[in-house]
């Protein structure tokens, strides 16, 4: 039996996080990495979602995003993994699961903590060492957040835009903010408990690191 569409107010952002099963390696080059980002393209335009940040770790993904439907990130979200599953699977002559179930959501019911998530989510390459800084990772949205570098699939959330009156000052105010850390006090502030979440705030390998 199909699983039933999971229901979302339209128009409050959420947090989605969705792992490769056993923490498996879902992303092996860079091709499936730009597949992946295609197609979330295809389906978030597909479904009234939008897309405010995103990274690509190499066994899990993040996205802040708002859908403006109340069925429109399960839609979403369930397209994709399907396509993405079907392609990885051919791709590598191999069967079963990729994901580890549903993905998770979390909503954020105050814009004040929005810019948090950005960070949190943009940051994840520098806390798995895999870059010194977020600007040398190429998979996340932070070259469009901090550097205006043109993507079609990012549409800045209203508290981004309210960091100034210009894409210069914007950009500059959020670099700033980059540069201030995530910590457990944080994420709490906006609703999300970091042990519920699997969050290991402290360094250490990517597989700790949502």
């Amino acid at each position: 039996m199909a699983r039933k569409l999971r229901e979302t107010a339209a128009g409050l952002p959420l947090h989605i996080i969705h792992r490769g099963n056993n923490r498996m390696v879902c992303f092996l080059d860079d091709q499936d990495r730009g597949c992946y980002l295609n197609w979330m393209n295809l389906y978030r335009q597909k479904y009234n979602v939008s897309v405010h940040a995103w990274v690509l770790m190499s066994n899990h993904i993040h996205m802040l995003c708002t859908p403006h439907e109340k069925y429109a990130a399960s839609q979403m979200m369930k397209c994709l993994a399907a396509r993405y599953v079907r392609y990885f699977n051919s791709k590598y002559a191999r069967t079963g699961t990729l994901w580890e179930g549903r993905f998770k959501s979390f909503p954020v019911f105050c814009d004040v903590y929005l810019l948090t998530l950005y960070r949190y989510i943009e940051l994840n390459p520098v806390r798995a060492h895999l870059v010194s800084t977020p600007r040398e990772y190429h998979w996340s949205s932070y070259k469009t957040n901090a550097y205006g570098r043109s993507s079609n699939l990012i549409t800045p959330h209203s508290t981004y835009l309210e960091l100034g009156k210009s894409e210069k000052v914007r950009q500059k105010k959020y670099k700033d903010l980059i540069k201030e850390s995530v910590n457990q006090e944080s994420l709490r502030k906006i609703g999300l408990n970091p042990k519920e979440l699997g969050i290991e705030l402290r360094l250490g390998s990517e597989e700790k690191i949502l």
